[in-house]
């Protein structure tokens, strides 16, 4: 009988220690957190409306991510860009990041239509282009902005897409 007290005793102390070694669940970002600090660059010679190449201008920028993960499939937060706008970032198998461009797009009669601007980017390594989903330091994909379908009279959204790379800073 005594022996079996003592086994229940050292059984009741290892189970209180392990629940209290358990790592905490917001500790955890799963690898797929992406807040820091990263260099974004648009490359406007390879932009494109309609899938037809056109002149764009380069466009530089940093932006500054605050992202929290839940899971590692589900993540959101918000990205501010040294360009002035704030917007909404998730992670849908892809990072999304979003924001509004008030007067992006110069109608015929002098105002001016709202853009809708969305980056798609996933994460590469940068040594071999493969695609990565954890610790990520460098995102590649798309940049869109697109108009609304009839702003300034027009039926169809104008819509220009460029490639974009994204590499962390700190």
């Amino acid at each position: 009988m005594r022996a079996s007290g003592v086994f229940g005793g050292i059984a009741a102390m290892v189970l209180l220690g392990s629940v209290g070694l358990a790592p905490s669940a917001h500790a955890d970002d799963f690898g797929t957190d992406i807040s820091g600090t990263w260099r974004v660059f648009s490359d406007g010679e390879w932009a494109r409306t309609n899938d037809v190449l056109i002149d764009q201008q380069s466009v530089h920028e940093t932006w500054t991510v605050n992202t929290t993960c839940v899971s590692p499939i589900e993540c959101y937060g918000e990205v501010t860009s040294s360009l002035g706008w704030t917007g909404s970032a998730y992670l849908r198998d892809t990072w999304i990041i979003e924001h509004e461009v008030p007067n992006w797009m110069p109608c015929p009669d002098g105002t001016f239509a709202t853009g809708h601007q969305k980056f798609w980017v996933w994460g590469v390594d940068p040594s071999t282009e493969e695609r990565v989903s954890k610790n990520i330091t460098t995102l590649v994909g798309r940049n869109v902005t697109r108009s609304n379908s009839g702003a300034c009279g027009v039926n169809l959204p104008k819509i220009i897409e460029m490639p974009v790379r994204i590499e962390k800073i700190s």
